[in-house]
């Protein structure tokens, strides 16, 4: 398993929160329903809403694309629970 430093996990951490968020906003349906209606692991759902692990691209694109939201207002709420002055690299 790669290496995550702390500011890593929180992204991937806040990620997941919003993911998980527009799911059952957006769909109010189970994490199981969701991922068969849209061909989606549940597995890796699961694992990427909970912050176990880091999603792809592709994956994100997928799941904007099941919640019928463009991929950029996914990564803008992601933006907006990160703290004002997050970075993920050290400056």
């Amino acid at each position: 398993m790669q290496y995550k430093n702390e500011k890593t996990l929180h992204l991937i951490n806040i990620l997941g929160k919003v993911v998980k968020k527009f799911r059952q906003e957006n769909t109010k349906t189970s994490l199981n329903t969701f991922s068969y209606e849209y061909d989606l692991n549940p597995g890796n759902l699961s694992r990427i809403e909970n912050g176990q692990i880091e999603a792809k691209i592709t994956m994100l694109w997928r799941i904007a694309e099941a919640l019928d939201i463009p991929l950029s207002e996914l990564i803008r709420e992601v933006e907006r629970e990160l703290d004002i002055d997050f970075s993920i690299i050290d400056k």
